[in-house]
C-alpha cells in the first residue's frame, strides 16, 4: 500500500515550526556564524533544537551556490547528505530543456531539484521517495513554490510492481554509495540496480533517463545497456558533474553523445558513439596556438576526433593537446597563444599558472623545482611532443 498526497495537504506533515518568521529571522541572522560554536548554545526556541537550526543554516549556505532559486520564504532544507546528492540548479535546468511530454515521474525524488525543473514541461508530475521525512520536506517546498505534483511515499521496486501507469519519461538518480557509505560506480552496484529493473522501466515509459557518476566509463555503459540512444556529459565551469543516459526500446541508428560545458560560451560538442574508432589525428610540434578541450570532451575520450573535426594537430598521442598556426575561434575549450621555451628561461619567483599534461612532474612539483609562484595572468604548460618533453609559455 502506498500513500499519495495532494498539495492541499502539503504542509501538514512538515512542522510549521521551522517556517515560523521569528525562527527564520534567527536562521538568517546566523548564516555566517561559526556552526560549531552555535551548536554549543541552547536554542532560543523551545520547539526547535539547535541541531535543526544549524541544519537549516547549512541548507541555505548550500543553496546560495547550488540552487539559489530556493532562497525564499517557506523553504525547508533536509540533512546535508541529501543536499550533497542533489543536482545543481544549473544541471537540472539544462536537462529540463531536453525533456517534455504529458506524464513524468521521478522514481528517486530525493530533494527534488531535478524533478522541479523537469516538471516544467509536463502536464502530470509524480515524485516517488521512500524516505517519508524527506518527501514531507519536498512536498512543503513545492507548495511554497506553487508547483503541483503527486507525492508517493514508497519503495520504487514496489511501485513498479504495483502500478500499471505508462509515462512519457521515467527519471532516476540512483544512490551511488554502498552500505558502508563507499562510492560505487558500476550500474549493478547502484541502488536501485539499473540492470535488474531496466526492462520494467522501459515497459512503463517511452524513455528512461538515468543520472550517473561523472566517473562512469562510456564503453562500459555501451556494453551493458544496449537500449541507450543518447548520452549527455554535463560539466559546469569545466568540472564534469554528471553523465546522463537516455534509454528506449525504439530501434536506433547510433548513440548521440553531447558534451556540454555550462556557464561558458562554448558550443555543445556532438558526435556519434564509436566515431573515435575511425577518426585519425595529425601530429605536429607546437605551432602558434595551443588548444585544451574542455573536460566534458576529455571525459568522452574522443581525442582523435577533435583533431579531425577542427583540423588541429596533436602534440603527442597521450598529451591531448592540439596546435595550429591559425586560431580556431569556436573551439570548445581553452586556447592559448604560446611559444616553446627552455627551462633556463624560467626565473625564480616568477608567477605563472601551471598546466602539466603527459609530463612526469605534477604542477606542485614543478612549482617547487623551479621556484615558481602560483597565479597571475601567464601560463606555463609542461608536456610532451613526439620529440620529447617541452615547456610552453603564453605570449
Amino acid at each position: 500500500m502506498f500513500h499519495q498526497y495532494n498539495l492541499k495537504n502539503s504542509r501538514k506533515s512538515v512542522g510549521n515550526k521551522l517556517i515560523n518568521k521569528e525562527i527564520q529571522n534567527y536562521i538568517n541572522a546566523n548564516l555566517h556564524t561559526d556552526l560549531h560554536t552555535l551548536l554549543l548554545k541552547k536554542s532560543p526556541f523551545p520547539e526547535v533544537s539547535m541541531q535543526e537550526i544549524v541544519q537549516q543554516i547549512k541548507g541555505k549556505q548550500t543553496a546560495q551556490r547550488k540552487f539559489p532559486f530556493l532562497l525564499k520564504e517557506g523553504i525547508i532544507f533536509p540533512p546535508q547528505l541529501n543536499l550533497e546528492q542533489s543536482s545543481s540548479e544549473k544541471t537540472a535546468e539544462y536537462k529540463s530543456q531536453i525533456l517534455k511530454g504529458k506524464k513524468f515521474i521521478d522514481l528517486t525524488s530525493g530533494f527534488g531539484i531535478d524533478a522541479f525543473y523537469l516538471s516544467r514541461n509536463f502536464e502530470e508530475v509524480t515524485l516517488v521517495e521512500q524516505n517519508s521525512e524527506l518527501l514531507d520536506i519536498v512536498r512543503n517546498n513545492w507548495a511554497a513554490l506553487d508547483r503541483k505534483a503527486a507525492f508517493i511515499n514508497q519503495n520504487l521496486e514496489d511501485f513498479l510492481d504495483r502500478n500499471q501507469e505508462h509515462f512519457n519519461v521515467i527519471y532516476l538518480d540512483p544512490a551511488r554509495r554502498d552500505q558502508n557509505k563507499n562510492k560505487v560506480f558500476l550500474l549493478e552496484d547502484l541502488s536501485p540496480d539499473i540492470l535488474q529493473i531496466k526492462e520494467k522501466l522501459l515497459d512503463k515509459a517511452d524513455q528512461v533517463v538515468v543520472k550517473l557518476s561523472p566517473l562512469i566509463d562510456l564503453k562500459y555503459l555501451h556494453s551493458v545497456v544496449p537500449e541507450i540512444f543518447r548520452i549527455e556529459i554535463i560539466a559546469v565551469k569545466n568540472d564534469v558533474k554528471e553523465v546522463v543516459i537516455f534509454l528506449s526500446n525504439e530501434e536506433k541508428k547510433a548513440i548521440t553523445v553531447n558534451c556540454i560545458n555550462l556557464e561558458s560560451e562554448e558550443s555543445v560538442f556532438t558526435f556519434a558513439f564509436g566515431a573515435e574508432e575511425s577518426a585519425h589525428a595529425l601530429y605536429s610540434e607546437p605551432e602558434k596556438f595551443i588548444y585544451i578541450p574542455n573536460n566534458s570532451i576529455l571525459k568522452a575520450g574522443v581525442f582523435n576526433l577533435i583533431s579531425e573535426r577542427f583540423g588541429l594537430k596533436k602534440l603527442h598521442p597521450n598529451s591531448h593537446l592540439y596546435t595550429s598556426d591559425q586560431k580556431i575561434a569556436d573551439f570548445p575549450g581553452r586556447v592559448f597563444e604560446m611559444e616553446v621555451i627552455d627551462s633556463k628561461q624560467i626565473k625564480k619567483k616568477e608567477q605563472f599558472n601551471i598546466i602539466a599534461k603527459n609530463y612526469p612532474l605534477k604542477p606542485d612539483e614543478i612549482k617547487k623545482k623551479y621556484g615558481i609562484k602560483d597565479g597571475g595572468k601567464d601560463y606555463l604548460i609542461f608536456t610532451q611532443s613526439k620529440k620529447g618533453k617541452i615547456i610552453l609559455k603564453s605570449v
